[in-house]
């Protein structure tokens, strides 16, 4: 790093702490009292608790995924009980931001969790995390299980075996304790101030550290096999409801086989209000759910994101004349249509699709489809 771009990243830094601070959030609240307890674990549902620098950035990578019901911001490690943000962010108190993930280990493992954890973080970095610098922002694992513990355990061999980072991996493993929920304001952040957010974890050198180190493998492709403690997990994408191809009809052949685009207002979708998700018409990947479509005036379904990120590869298309980018599904490799910067804000993203590259399941379909992970999010209500 030069040292005018550490300058400017020290300045950002200084700058976001001052516009972050809970003075300037408008949408600041008080504090829970009441904190969460580790052991609060009932049915399928567990608790895992990572530290990872600013716990803006560690919330956002675990939102959505199936099996997760929620992710928590907040503290860990210290004594003082209810801590404030100032005291934590003053270094004082012992602390350090952490999220809480409360996750059902049928549908998604612990050892999922730390890959995506390991993804978005330096491990090697014993100071802080980025432009956030003090014990506060440094990085841990804390385990409520044995289970946990041994899983953690291996799974930090396992980084540090493979010799991806050159230096030491210092992130500590130890027994959770006392875990508080952090203001309201600092819950959901990337959602409520999603610009902010972005600009912040652009500026502080996550992003850029994360894709120079991970490259082609900083996306993370959830297990539906599952994990055996004593082997190395096993990767495979959400969704597996092949169908042959010689099962498309002309206008999906021609739309996923041959790059084609169907008619607009004269498809099957570009209408469709029913809440449920879409799959890739040949490989059944999940694509987009009914949560993010909107009407774009367009006569093609249209999205604001995809519903599983792993699964849209985008690409450069510069036939007829222009540049745009194409967005393919990622196992089946089905053309299914382009993504476009004018759709509406905070991302300002919209995904233009085609419906016959893609399978509509209702919510009331999804559990005899096999796509069952999915149904919290139509029951969460977000």
């Amino acid at each position: 790093m030069n040292k005018l771009y550490a300058v400017f990243l020290i300045f950002l830094s200084y700058f976001l702490l001052v516009t972050f601070s809970p003075e300037n959030v408008n949408s600041a609240s008080n504090q829970s009292t009441v904190p969460t307890k580790v052991s609060e674990n009932s049915g399928k549902t567990e608790m895992a608790i990572f530290a990872g620098g600013c716990f803006w950035c560690m919330e956002h990578p675990y939102e959505d995924l199936p099996g997760i019901s929620k992710v928590i911001s907040g503290y860990t490690g210290g004594k003082k009980k209810n801590p404030t943000y100032k005291q934590v962010a003053s270094g004082s108190t012992s602390h350090v931001e952490a999220v809480e993930i409360h996750y059902d280990p049928e549908r998604i493992s612990y050892n999922d969790l730390l890959e995506i954890f390991w993804r978005n973080i330096n491990p090697t970095d014993a100071g802080g995390q980025f432009v956030d610098r003090g014990k506060q922002y440094t990085t841990g694992i804390f385990y409520t299980s044995e289970q946990q513990k041994q899983t953690a355990e291996q799974s930090k061999k396992r980084l540090a075996d493979g010799k991806r980072f050159s230096k030491k991996i210092v992130t500590k493993i130890v027994q959770a304790g006392q875990f508080y929920p952090a203001e309201e304001y600092h819950q959901d952040f990337f959602k409520k101030n999603y610009i902010r957010y972005k600009v912040y974890r652009a500026g502080s050198g996550r992003d850029e550290f994360i894709t120079r180190v991970w490259g082609e493998d900083k996306e993370y492709k959830i297990s539906k096999m599952g994990f055996d403690e004593k082997k190395a997990p096993r990767y495979t994408l959400i969704g597996s409801k092949a169908r042959s191809k010689a099962a498309l009809t002309k206008m999906q052949y021609n739309v996923t086989q041959k790059n084609g685009t169907e008619p607009a207002y004269k498809n099957e979708y570009w209408d469709n209000k029913r809440a449920g998700i879409y799959v890739d018409i040949v490989s059944g990947e999940p694509l987009f759910s009914s949560k993010d479509k909107f009407k774009s005036g367009t006569g093609w379904p249209s999205f604001t994101r995809p519903l599983v990120q792993e699964n849209i590869v985008q690409e450069k298309d510069i036939s007829f004349g222009m540049v745009r980018i194409e967005l393919r599904s990622k196992s089946a490799d089905s053309h299914l249509g382009h993504l476009f910067h004018d759709g509406p804000k905070p991302a300002g993203l919209r995904y233009c699709i085609n419906s016959a590259s893609m399978r509509f399941i209702a919510v009331e379909k999804l559990k005899e489809e096999g796509y069952e992970e999915f149904l919290p999010l139509f029951s969460r209500g977000i």
